[in-house]
Order: C-alpha cells, then sequence, then structure tokens
C-alpha cells in the first residue's frame, strides 16, 4: 500500500468539476497538489484556498494551457522547481465540442484532440524523466466511456478518448521497469456543469440508459483515483469503469 502523505500530485484542469473533487481527495489524503488550470484563475486559486483552510498548506495553482506543449512541460518543471521531485501525475484537462459528422469542423476535431488527447502525451513526456530517474511514479488519465463504445455527435471526443486508452497501454508497458504505472479511469455521466447544460428530457432519457438510474458525482471519480494511488500498486495497464453500468 502507497501513501498520499506529502506524495507530490499534479491535477490538471483542476479548477472545476471531476478535476476538484480529485485534487481535494488527493489533499485529504496528505499529499501536496498543484491544481493546474487554464483560464479558471477565479476557482482554481478559490480551491487552493479551501485546501489550505483545511490542513493542506502547500497546495499551489498553477496556470498553464496543457493543450501546448511549451506550458505543458513549463506546468511539470515549475512542479518540480516547488517541490523537488512529481510523485503522481492525473490528466484531467478536457473539452468538448459535440456536432454530427457532417456539420463538424476541422477546427472541432482539432481543438478537442489536442485538448482531449494530445495534451496527455505533453504532460507525461515532461514527467517521464522524473518518474524514470526516481523509478516511482503514478500516471491516472481520465478517460470516457464515450471512448469505448462511441456516442452520437461526438466523433472528436470519442477518437480523443479512445485514443487516451491506447497512449496509456503504451506507457503503462515502456515505464514498468522504471516502477511507474499508468491507468485509465473511464466516467460515465457525472453531475458537472457539462452535465447541467444538458436539457431536461435529454438527462431523462440518459437516465433511462443507466442501469444503476443516476449520474456519478465527481466524488466518486475521486475516490477511484486515490484507490489507484493508494492500493493499485500491481495495476498497471487497466481501465476502471466507473459508469452506472452504461457500458459493460
Amino acid at each position: 500500500m502507497a501513501t498520499l502523505q506529502d506524495a507530490v500530485v499534479v491535477v490538471t484542469g483542476a479548477g472545476r468539476g471531476i478535476g476538484r473533487a480529485i485534487a481535494e481527495e488527493l489533499a485529504l489524503g496528505g499529499a501536496k497538489v498543484v491544481v493546474n488550470y487554464s483560464q479558471s484563475k477565479g476557482p482554481a486559486e478559490e480551491l487552493v484556498a479551501k485546501l489550505r483552510e483545511s490542513g493542506s498548506p502547500q497546495a499551489i495553482a498553477i496556470q498553464a494551457d496543457v493543450s501546448d506543449a511549451g506550458q505543458a512541460t513549463r506546468l511539470i518543471e515549475e512542479t518540480v522547481h516547488q517541490f523537488d521531485r512529481i510523485d503522481i501525475l492525473v490528466n484531467n484537462a478536457g473539452v468538448n465540442i459535440d456536432r454530427a459528422m457532417k456539420n463538424l469542423t476541422v477546427e472541432d476535431w482539432n481543438t478537442v484532440i489536442q485538448v482531449d488527447l494530445n495534451s496527455y502525451y505533453y504532460t507525461v513526456k515532461a514527467a517521464l524523466s522524473y518518474f524514470m530517474q526516481q523509478k516511482s511514479g503514478k500516471i491516472i488519465n481520465i478517460s470516457s466511456f464515450v471512448g469505448q463504445m462511441g456516442n452520437f455527435g461526438q466523433a472528436n471526443y470519442s477518437a480523443a478518448k479512445a485514443g487516451i486508452i491506447g497512449f496509456t497501454k503504451t506507457a503503462a508497458l515502456e515505464l514498468a521497469r522504471f516502477n511507474v504505472t499508468a491507468n485509465v479511469i473511464c466516467p460515465g455521466f457525472i453531475e458537472t456543469d457539462m452535465f447541467a447544460m444538458i436539457p431536461e428530457k435529454v438527462k431523462e432519457m440518459i437516465l433511462k440508459r443507466i442501469p444503476l438510474g443516476r449520474v456519478g458525482s465527481p466524488q466518486e471519480i475521486a475516490r477511484a483515483v486515490r484507490y489507484l494511488v493508494v492500493d493499485g500498486d500491481y495495476i498497471t495497464g487497466q481501465m476502471l469503469n466507473v459508469n452506472g453500468g452504461i457500458y459493460m
């Protein structure tokens, strides 16, 4: 069993939603948390203040658009500069631009692939040398059930989320000899700002598709991340589905 106490954690896209819940959960376990954000400065700084008040004095916020390779590298380097190491990388940053393919533009495609897939490579690439030198580390990439089964109007999003799965499996193979694990969490529908924007009639249709009859909470994804960190030393290259049964 690993410990979160004083572990240095980077969570991308941590200003709100699932990323915020992950940062809170790991900080609760004693980790030093880097709250990464691109544009959500206010929510990120508010979260850091909350974590410090709750007993995590070394929580910090770092602005970086991780869809840009240079900024992703700067995020990791600044983390190591502040804390001398990085132990856990949680890639969570993402956007969605949903349109049927006949209406999906090249820009729509490229934007989602850049943020939802390429950024994961950029941060992992930047952290590799530190993990290899330490001979330890955990990479947890947040994908989606949509990357496993597809979804109407989400060709770009499903391609990116499927790509995360393949990328993570390869990372797990290459990094195992350095005692670094890499795993994927595939959430189902989760109660976030993104879900809140869905029309009520569509929400009703979604709930009918979920065997457990409800959407998940960000905290349930955060606890899955904590499980992989604390109890997942012998787990690598795997997908953990937290989806209420919508995909089996």
